[in-house]
């Protein structure tokens, strides 16, 4: 056949481009570190948002403690007496356990008279008298019944505010439902600690100075209660 009638080679398709192999795992990783990252954020915010109020309330009476002996106050006290009406004094009368609650009729009649609430607190019993001690947050309070008599005394103590705040934070005479409270904060605490810490770690490589900062969050308190404190 002529040279000028030959056929032209066909071109051949190129070849498509291979990804590289490394670069097979960096989608489910960035996936992963994702999800983790919207995890952590959450638990974070809520449990901030949870104890929010009772980190400020104990930061600020960690203050109010650590300065107790510069903060004066004027304890208030304010005394009643009353007598009850003859008709409960057969309640009082007999044998009664050594630590046994008021009977409800009389403890209702203290509070009528005195406007102390005994229900249900663990009594002093004597031949002569029956004592209960109520003391509370920021306040201290007690009544007496004669026995023979039906005649009460009661006295209360309060110590002001910036006292009664202490109280809650020491968890001192402040009854079942805030020792339910405080527990439940510390979890929310440390949930929130928790979580900030694990965020730290997931951005601590864009944050050199991120690992310095919490050793020193450790280190600080530690070599104070070592060479510090006596």
């Amino acid at each position: 056949m002529p040279a000028d009638h030959a056929q032209p080679s066909p071109v051949a398709a190129p070849l498509p481009r291979a990804l590289p192999a490394a670069r097979a795992p960096a989608r489910p990783k960035r996936k992963a570190r994702a999800f983790w990252l919207k995890q952590l954020h959450t638990w974070h915010w809520v449990s901030a948002a949870v104890s929010l109020a009772g980190m400020m309330l104990f930061a600020v009476t960690g203050l109010t403690l650590n300065h107790a002996a510069s903060i004066g106050a004027t304890p208030q006290v304010t005394r009643a007496q009353a007598t009850l009406p003859t008709g409960l004094l057969p309640r009082l009368s007999g044998e009664h356990r050594a630590d046994a609650p008021l009977p409800a009729e009389v403890a209702a009649g203290v509070t009528k008279t005195v406007r102390l609430d005994p229900a249900g607190r663990a009594a002093e019993w004597s031949d002569d008298e029956v004592y209960v001690a109520m003391p509370g947050p920021g306040r201290d309070s007690w009544v007496s019944i004669n026995r023979a008599t039906g005649k009460v005394e009661a006295e209360t103590t309060w110590r002001g505010w910036v006292s009664y705040l202490n109280d809650l934070h020491k968890g001192r005479n402040t009854g079942d439902a805030w020792f339910w409270f405080i527990d439940a904060f510390a979890v929310a605490c440390v949930v929130f600690t928790l979580t900030g810490l694990l965020l730290l770690q997931l951005h601590a490589r864009h944050r050199p100075s991120t690992w310095p900062l919490v050793g020193a969050s450790l280190a600080i308190p530690l070599l104070l209660a070592l060479f510090l404190i006596h």
